[in-house]
């Protein structure tokens, strides 16, 4: 497997700087939405603390693959794809990376609104910004929710796009992001 992309094909750091991300992504949709549910005690606290630091873990990730990405070729999109598709798979790619910059780092202004510092995986505690504020942790709260709304929706329209590529266009979209093709 190729390091870097080609004009056709992903290489093997775009390919996992997608699917370790991908997988982070759900993993915090899933704890997002289970977490707010939860009882005050110990293990919401616990999944409060892995969600903030995995969320900032995606944010570091993220911050690495556009760099990668501004370096490296992007693959062209087949020429049989209709120009709306092509609209359409642009605009969600710049969605997607609007939305994982902007939730963590709405994750961030929202727990430093709290006054609560957050301690990244043990190597060292993410620093606070600004002083606590109710107001503000209430905004950036709602922020944060609706932006997660949205990362959703447009998660599942991009997961649901790739699928219609790979079983009903029968073209290579999805193929040349699998590590094993």
């Amino acid at each position: 497997m190729r390091v870097k992309n080609t004009d056709s094909d992903y290489g093997i750091i775009t390919i996992l700087f997608h699917w370790s991300i991908a997988l982070l992504i759900i993993g915090l949709i899933v704890s997002g939405l289970t977490m707010t549910s939860l009882p005050n005690n110990l293990g919401k606290l616990t999944l409060f603390g892995l969600h903030k630091q995995f969320g900032l873990l995606v944010l570091l990730i993220v911050i690495l693959r556009l760099f990668w990405r501004l370096f490296n070729k992007i693959p062209a999109l087949p020429r049989t794809m209709p120009k709306w598709q092509v609209i359409s798979a642009h605009i969600s790619h710049y969605l997607l990376y609007i939305l994982m910059f902007t939730l963590p780092i709405t994750g961030w202004l929202l727990t430093s609104a709290a006054g609560f510092p957050v301690s990244f995986f043990k190597l060292f505690i993410w620093p606070v910004v600004g002083r606590p504020n109710e107001k503000l942790e209430q905004i950036y709260t709602q922020t944060h929710d609706w932006l997660g709304i949205a990362l959703t929706f447009v998660v599942v329209v991009h997961i649901g796009a790739a699928l219609m590529h790979h079983f009903i266009d029968r073209d290579n979209v999805l193929r040349r992001m699998l590590p094993w093709n």
